[in-house]
Order: C-alpha cells, then structure tokens, then sequence
C-alpha cells in the first residue's frame, strides 16, 4: 500500500535500507547528518532559508532514490542567486554572523545538488564540519554540545565511507572505525582544550551582543510581568560562608529615576561622577560570594547589594572595566557577551547616600506634568491628614504600604493593560500588579509628597535549594523595588511588593507561569520527580558551565601549579603544552615503527592466497583479483580444484558484491587454507 501511494504522487517506491544502491545509501546518510546538523540553526534562520534548505535536501534524496540525473550547474548558480538576493532583503549585508551562517546553510545544501565525484563529498563533509562550529554562536549549552557531537559522529563516519570506495561496507562498520578515529584522536583534544591559552571568548564576535538579560535600562508597567514567563538562569551564586535568607538577596540592577509618565529611564551618568566616600557606611562583615553570570545585551551587572567599590571588593574580570555609577549600579564598559565567573564582597547590613539635602535630591522628586493626577490628589490627602501631619519620610512610607496592605491590592502576573494615567487606573481603581506597578506607584506617591525616591531594578530571590552549592536565579526573579530618601540616613530600600505578597520575598516565590503539557503531565503524576529531574539537570548543567565553558586561564595556571610549576605564566603553559605535543608525536612515531608490519588485511590475504597457489602449481598475478584466481585454478586443477575455486569466488562476492559481508581475514584464510588442503590430499 505504502508502495502504491508513493508511486502516486510520483515518488520512487522504498526499497528498504539494505536493498539500497551503495551510492544512494551514502547520499541519503550524508543529507541525514546535514539535516541534524543545520535543525539547531532553525530558530536562527530566516523562514525562507529554512524552507529553501529543506526543499534543497529533499530535492537531492528523490534524485538519489530515483537514480535521477542532477541539475544542470546552471540552475544551481540560478538557485544561489535567489539565495544572495534574499539574504541582501532580510540580513541587509552578505557579512557578520547572521548573513554568514545564512549563506553557509545555503551553500551547504546547494553542495549536495553538485554530489558527482569523492571529491564534492569531502567538500560537503568539510563545510559541515564548519558548519557544526556555527552552532555554537548562538547556543553552547550541553544538549547543543552533544547534538554536534553526534553530527561529528556522522560526518566522520560519511568520511570514512567516502574513502572505501570498493564494495558495499556496511554502515556499522563505518561507524565503528569513525568512533575509534575520534576516541583516538580525544586525547590531543582534551591536552588542547587544558593547556590551549586563553586568548579571549572562544565564540565571542566583536560587537555581538546577542545574549540575553530579564533587565534592561528602562522599564514599562507590565515588563517586569512578562519576565515571570522565561524560567532560564540568569545568574548562579555561590556563598563562601553561611548562605543570607531569601529576604536579603537583593541584586542590584539598573536605577531608574527618570519618569515621563509611561516609562521610567536611567539618568545619564555624569562624567567621573561615583559614590563618595563618606556616603558608605558598611556595617557588619564582608559576605564574600562567587557568581557566574549568563551572557546579557546590556553593560551591567547585576551584582548582590551592596557591592562596594573597593579592591578587596569589587570584581575584577579579563577584558572588561566594570565601574560603579553613584547610584551604586555596576556598569562596564561592553555589554556582557559572553559567561562570566568572578568573585566579590558585599555588604547586606549598609546605609548610603547623603546625609543632607544636597541638589541632586531635587531631580529625584520631579513627575511630568498631566499625568495621573487622581495619584497626586490621593498623596497631598494623605500628607494633609492630621495623623501625618510633620511626618518624616519614614512615616509617610509606612502609611503608603498600609494602605496597599488594606485597600484590596492582588499581586498577579495577569493585572491586563493600563492606560495613559497607568498609576491613577492601578493605584485607584483595579488595584491589580506585579512587582513594578507597586513600585512605581510608590514612587509616583512618595514624589507626590516631596520625597526624593526611585526605582530600582534587578533580581530578588533564588530557588529553593542550592545546586552544586550554587543557588539559581531565574529571570523569573526580576525584580522591581523602591528606594526613599530619609534625612540623616540617606536612601532606604523598601520593597512594596512584600506588602501584598510576603512570600515573594521571604521566600523567593516568584509567580510562574503554568507549565508545558509534558512538565505538567509528570507533575501532576509525582509533583517530586518534576523537581528531581530539573534539580538533576540543573546540576549537570552547572557542571558543563563551571568545569568547560568558564575553564579559564586561572584555572590552567592553577593546574600547572598542581603539577608543580612555582608561578606559572603564558610561556610555562606553552612549554607544557609544547612538550605535550613533542611527546605524543614520539609515542605516535614509536607505535607506528613497531607497527610497521601489518598491512591491509585484505592485501595480506592476497599474498598468501597466492603463496599457497603457488605451492599447488597455480600460477597468478599480484594483481588478480580472487575471481580471476578462481578461473586459474580450474584451468589448472579441474574438478579436483572446485572447492578451493568455490572458496576463492566467495572471497571475491564478499568484498565486490553488493550484499556480501567482509569477514575477519583469519576466517577466510582459514576456508582457503581447509580447501587448498583437500585439493592437495587428492
């Protein structure tokens, strides 16, 4: 039926796998290896390369299957100028990461259609060896690493079919000499990758930004909201002491004290403007901490609070410059392109800020005009209230979180669209928002009453339990809170968010969105094993993260001090690894001259088959095949030599038949030998 259907539409009937000629065989394994290849590449691609790519593949495995001519090089050149066109239309340029990659793809499919000579299947091999390396621009997670991993497998195997050109090998057998080459060959790999040096981000491109981050230098109402949506790592700490609770991990990001009514904006930084001195006071001992920090679009980091500006503080990490803006927000000087690892101090217990009213206090009251002004008639009602009357700021903080604690506030992931006047509409009527609508209603409040007071940005919280020691933040923990200025104190922290919802505080529960239907069909099964099968993952990953991608020069120079190098340096490791390299040449040299005997075994088993000939009187040629021997040996011996002829043809179906299996050369030799033994008994 399957086979009558395919004929319909004009597709070639399916043989099967084993009845396949040798050459399509080959053909459809290699577009196989390509497809699994490029499918990481998908979410990249533009759609129409995609489909270009998939049309191009299916294309070349009909014309293998139907033993079909190729195209003509005109159409494929005709192909490739559709291919550069839309590249100019959807990339704008035929250079940088997304065009190459684009162009890659196409040519590497076009290559398939050009499938004549060994010669255009190396050249297919060669450029899907690249093209696997692409791969890991865009993503170096494990999965991706073991998916390539398997495409090297494939590639290597295709190759070591495109140099058997004899016979019909099986695929099994490939795969197992490809296996044993790149076991070989991973000793040499594993000594590059420890003593290689570090010379910069292995897949970093020059101005490529394309990591990605939950915060950003500005913030709309119903942004933060959407984070909650993306469960991916933002970042993973690890406390080198006792770990804080989850109500003091605090990481401090962008500060946004600029308002238009819409969309709150960092204030530009004043050239060398940085904390004073006498601004910080740091109360308590140092918590010292390592972070590992995911690739980000932003010049930032998001470091624990309070990471002061000191050298026993701060961190210091290869190739960038981060500074500290006065608003105590980490800033570096490129956007964060790669993962980071670095250690620092901080300080949960401190007060910063002046002291005093100083000028720069009166930006941080300003509010544009026309907007929401039901919010600013509720703020100067509270602060004519006897009951507030003279109160400090502290005081009228405290009366703006009583209320959202009385008034029927929800906090909810799902609070829907606000209008022009956003804080009248949520603090007056809906009452209903996730961590920045608190936040900054209260700051539209507080400025409504003559206090200086901002928002900030960042993460709160972190999973439930370490992995690895490591304690995960999602960018589901993006945070938003608030900051006031108190007289004698300077800027106090107050997190609105924990007046409606505590436990997105205390414990670090942020609201999650529901999960898929395979997450959500085991968790409703066995809730646990849900949580042990990320825990388990996460763990992996953390491994992959700590232990290959962040291997870094500190930590080759840490090795070459456990192998007892006194403070090594850029020469001693590559002396060690030159020394490396000299000793496994010697080692591959020495077991290639004790080597040096054996032979094809194929080329072995013909001398003796023609050794043992020559011991019954038959004469033949190096360079006979066993078939033409077979003839010799009739032509010879007659009917008393037809086993040994039957033994020699066998031979040769074995390794040019097409559904023959190549034995172990001691079998074979074993049944010529038994053979040339009875010819000699009679």
């Amino acid at each position: 039926m399957a086979t009558l259907t395919l004929r319909a539409i004009g597709l070639p009937a399916w043989p099967g796998w084993r009845h396949l000629p040798r050459d399509a065989r080959d053909t459809l394994f290699q577009l196989a290896v390509i497809g699994w290849t490029v499918l990481p590449h998908v979410g990249h691609l533009a759609p129409w390369c995609t489909a270009l790519t998939a049309l191009m593949l299916a294309w070349r495995g009909w014309l293998a299957l139907a033993s079909a001519p190729l195209p003509n090089r005109w159409a494929v050149i005709a192909v490739l100028g559709i291919a550069i066109g839309l590249t100019l239309w959807t990339e704008s340029t035929l250079f940088g990461k997304e065009a190459g990659v684009t162009m890659l793809v196409v040519l590497m499919a076009l290559k398939t259609l050009e499938l004549r000579a060994r010669r255009d299947a190396m050249v297919v091999l060669l450029l899907g060896f690249f093209l696997v390396l692409t791969n890991f621009l865009y993503d170096q997670s494990l999965p991706v690493a073991l998916a390539m991993l398997l495409s090297v497998w494939g590639l290597l195997t295709a190759l070591v079919l495109a140099h058997m050109p004899v016979g019909t090998p099986p695929l099994k057998r490939a795969a197992a000499v490809a296996a044993r080459a790149a076991v070989l060959g991973a000793p040499l790999m594993v000594a590059l990758f420890l003593l290689f040096p570090r010379v910069g981000p292995l897949w970093g491109i020059p101005n490529d930004a394309a990591g990605k981050t939950g915060l950003s230098g500005s913030m709309q109402l119903g942004g933060i909201a959407g984070l909650a949506l993306d469960d991916s790592i933002a970042l993973r700490v690890r406390f080198l002491g006792p770990a804080p609770p989850q109500q003091a991990l605090y990481f401090r990001g962008p500060v946004l004290a600029e308002f238009n009514g819409r969309e709150w904006t960092r204030r530009p930084e004043r050239p060398g403007a940085a904390p004073p001195a006498d601004e910080l006071v740091l109360i308590g001992a140092p918590l010292r901490y390592e972070m590992t920090l995911e690739p980000s679009r932003l010049a930032l980091l998001p470091l624990l609070e309070l990471t002061p500006a000191r050298a026993d503080a701060a961190p210091a990490i290869d190739g960038l410059a981060p500074t500290q803006r006065a608003d105590l927000q980490w800033q570096t000087d490129l956007p964060v392109a790669e993962r980071l690892r670095f250690e620092a101090s901080a300080w949960l217990q401190h007060r910063h800020g002046a002291r005093t009213p100083t000028p720069a206090l009166h930006d941080d009251v300003a509010l544009p005009p026309g907007y929401n002004p039901r919010t600013l008639q509720w703020a100067a009602a509270l602060q004519r209230d006897p009951a507030h009357a003279g109160a400090d700021a502290r005081a009228l903080a405290a009366a703006v979180l009583a209320h959202i604690r009385e008034a029927g506030f929800s906090y909810t992931l799902e609070p829907g669209d606000y209008g022009r006047d956003a804080i009248d509409e949520f603090w007056l009527d809906r009452r209903l928002g996730f961590c920045e609508h608190f936040a900054s209603a209260f700051v539209v409040v507080m400025r409504a009453m003559g206090v200086p007071a901002r928002v900030v940005t960042g993460y709160q919280g972190a999973d439930a339990a370490p992995v690895d020691d490591y304690w995960i933040v999602r960018q589901s923990n993006a945070h938003a809170w608030a900051e006031f200025w108190q007289p004698g104190e300077g800027w106090v922290r107050i997190d609105p968010t924990a007046a409606v919802a505590p436990d997105r505080i205390m414990r670090g529960r942020s609201l999650v969105p529901r999960p898929g239907l395979v997450a959500g069909a085991i968790g409703s099964v066995n809730p646990q094993l849900l949580a042990e099968m990320r825990r388990w993952v996460e763990q992996l990953n953390n491994s992959w993260n700590q232990w290959v991608l962040n291997y870094s020069r500190a930590q080759q120079f840490r090795l070459l001090e456990n192998l007892g190098v006194d403070a090594p340096s850029w020469q001693d490791l590559s002396y060690a690894l030159i020394l490396l390299l000299c000793a496994g040449s010697l080692a591959g040299a020495g077991w290639a001259l004790w080597d040096r005997w054996r032979q094809d075994p194929w080329q072995r088993l013909q001398q003796r088959v023609a050794v043992r000939l020559a011991q019954l009187q038959v004469p033949v040629a190096p360079h006979e095949p066993p078939r033409t021997r077979a003839q010799r040996v009739r032509e010879r011996l007659g009917a008393a030599g037809e086993p040994l002829a039957a033994a020699l043809e066998a031979v040769d179906a074995a390794r040019y038949g097409s559904r023959g299996r190549v034995r172990a050369e001691r079998a074979w030799w074993r049944h010529i030998e038994a053979a040339a033994a009875e010819v000699g008994r009679r």
